[in-house]
């Protein structure tokens, strides 16, 4: 018997593939062009979307002192960096749509209902933890900052070098808040089970510590904002993971 795969015509695989190539470009200029409104309908806004963005600096200041912009061209090219990020968190969930639209097709359906869950959750979860940086970390870091500057020092913060800080800090809180999603995926996966898990929780803890040791300002404040939230979440991700069938308990129940 001849496989199937052999019997194929070399122009239909050829022809598979372009067309896979074709829908992938398309859904990608769906994608950008979703940005690209999102960012056309908040532009008008720029400069209000970069001032609530600065509050939690602005606020800790002492009064009479604002920020400064050391490059020409930064106060009109950095709130237009900021639209654009925040342009890209609305259209984030039409743009997973396009990409789970595309790899859809190719997995099974078991597959399908454990995906679109992670999916959600994970873009739900880096939120949250954008949202836990701006509204707690941000506000504690910088009156600890100028509540230690020195005397005869004036606290005045380039706007660029601002936005890089905060992004930084929005990325690690955000990718610290996805640990429950990769505890449930490795569960899924059978990589882990939920006993090395919790064998593995004291060195989690000293981990999450290093980790916002290294990512995070050099003070205490921030870095225990994030390795107690680290920790928190690991022991919610396994409370979660006793509801994930592992995937080869899957394939047993598929063959009785």
């Amino acid at each position: 018997m001849t496989d199937s795969h052999q019997d194929q015509d070399p122009t239909q695989k050829e022809e598979g593939f372009v067309t896979h190539l074709i829908e992938l470009r398309d859904r990608l200029i769906r994608a950008a062009a979703a940005v690209i409104i999102c960012f056309l309908g908040l532009v008008y806004w720029a400069p209000d979307i970069y001032s609530l963005l600065a509050d939690p600096l602005i606020s800790a200041l002492p009064k009479g002192t604002s920020m400064i912009a050391t490059d020409v061209t930064a106060p009109f090219f950095v709130p237009m960096k900021v639209t654009m990020m925040v342009a890209f968190i609305v259209a984030l969930p039409y743009v997973l749509y396009q990409v789970w639209a595309f790899i859809a097709p190719g997995l099974y359906e078991h597959e399908k209902k454990l995906a679109l869950p992670i999916v959600m959750s994970s873009f739900l979860l880096f939120l949250l933890g954008m949202a836990f940086a701006y509204f707690f970390v941000f506000p504690a870091v910088f009156k600890f900052v100028a509540a230690y500057t020195p005397a005869g020092v004036q606290m005045a913060t380039d706007i660029d070098k601002y936005l890089s800080f905060v992004i930084t800090l929005f990325l690690v809180f955000g990718l610290s808040f996805e640990t429950p999603v990769v505890e449930m995926v490795l569960v899924r996966l059978g990589m882990v089970s939920i006993e090395k898990l919790k064998a593995f929780r004291s060195y989690f803890i000293v981990i999450a510590f290093v980790i916002a040791a290294i990512v995070t300002p050099p003070d205490v404040i921030s870095q225990f904002m994030l390795a107690v939230p680290m920790i928190l979440l690991y022991e919610f991700g396994i409370f979660m993971s006793r509801y994930i069938t592992p995937r080869e308990k899957l394939a047993e129940a598929a063959q009785e």
